[in-house]
């Protein structure tokens, strides 16, 4: 089971990262008006998440989630060796140049791709500045701290973190055993219940390979309560029914009220 530092950990990582990647998805569009859960999506378009810290970390994720192509910097090897071990970052390369010719090329392709380069972010943001790279939206840390550096100009789009709206639930599960078998079945009934939130169902679908190795056992993040209170009866119903047979714990945040649920699978004697 996930331990209480680990789980807080993951909490923290996936709140901050599921807040920015609904910041991004506000600027999606789609020229069609199919399922907007695969069409509305950033690809094609150049995020630039400044210093690879803890919050880059949550920036590249949700740009990871939402289809773009994003851009970081940090001169730290053990940051940049984390970051590709857990997914986050694609690539590390030591130069803007090498990080161009990858970032050119995903970009047409409209695929998802995050690319760190290995130096200080204030000479890497400098840099394009003076060579004109301009991406379409730009992180400047959790609360635009990142101030060491000329700003892009016109042309780009700030990406700053908000709260979640009002009447909101934020919801937590995870498993005791077997997560890579257990789940995705978890994953999958709370998507039954989410049929019209499409910002959830992505985040759900696609955040476990970019959220790091303690969010393979665990989700976090915010539904409507109404969203939320099916998906926990969800769970109790498949856990009771001997369709999931694994102890799974839930947790739902409702402002300041917190209720806990644990269920076991039934042994027959």
């Amino acid at each position: 089971m996930v331990s209480e530092p680990a789980a807080a950990t993951s909490d923290l990582l996936q709140i901050e990262a599921y807040g920015l990647y609904c910041a991004l998805m506000r600027s999606a569009s789609s020229a069609n008006a199919g399922d907007p859960e695969t069409e509305l999506n950033l690809g094609g378009k150049l995020l630039y998440v400044g210093d690879l810290d803890a919050h880059g970390r949550a920036m590249v994720i949700a740009g990871n989630v939402s289809g773009s192509a994003t851009l970081s910097a940090t001169a730290d090897s053990a940051v940049q060796k984390l970051a590709i071990r857990d997914g986050v970052v694609d690539f590390v390369v030591t130069s803007l140049d090498e990080a161009l010719r990858i970032l050119k090329n995903e970009v047409r392709k409209r695929a998802t791709v995050a690319v760190c380069v290995g130096a200080a972010p204030s000479a890497v943001k400098s840099e394009m500045i003076e060579r004109g790279v301009l991406p379409d939206l730009v992180f400047e840390g959790k609360h635009g701290e990142q101030c060491d550096a000329p700003d892009f100009g016109s042309g780009t789009r700030e990406v700053q973190l908000t709260a979640p709206d009002d009447g909101l639930a934020f919801l937590t599960w995870q498993v005791a055993l077997a997560p890579a078998r257990w789940m995705a079945k978890l994953d999958a009934i709370a998507l039954g219940y989410l049929s019209s939130d499409w910002r959830a169902r992505r985040w759900i679908r696609l955040s476990p390979r970019y959220c790091g190795r303690s969010a393979q056992a665990r989700r976090a993040f915010y539904c409507a309560l109404d969203s939320a209170k099916e998906i926990i009866s969800g769970f109790a119903a498949h856990v009771q029914d001997g369709e999931i047979d694994t102890e799974v714990l839930a947790s739902l945040l409702i402002g300041d009220e917190r209720q806990a649920f644990r269920w076991s699978p039934v042994r027959s004697a």
